[in-house]
């Protein structure tokens, strides 16, 4: 069975990718880094699997078209 793709926040981003919030931002406009969910009026987060996906291979990371395949 397939395990449902926990959302995670910022300070766990921090912690897993070892960038500062700053750089991490600036990524996400580049388009190198994963972009943010809305998770509430006031909250948002990241998929788990697109930052597992980034820190397995950060230089090559782009974000998934609808025609990939992520299993």
């Amino acid at each position: 069975m397939h395990q449902p793709d926990r959302i995670v926040r910022l300070k766990t981003v921090l912690s897993r990718t070892g960038l500062s919030r700053s750089t991490i931002y600036r990524k996400i406009v580049e388009g190198t880094f994963p972009a943010q969910i809305k998770i509430s009026l006031n909250g948002a987060g990241w998929r788990e699997s697109d930052i597992d996906r980034w820190v397995a291979d950060p230089v090559r990371w782009r974000p998934l078209n609808e025609f990939d395949f992520d299993d």
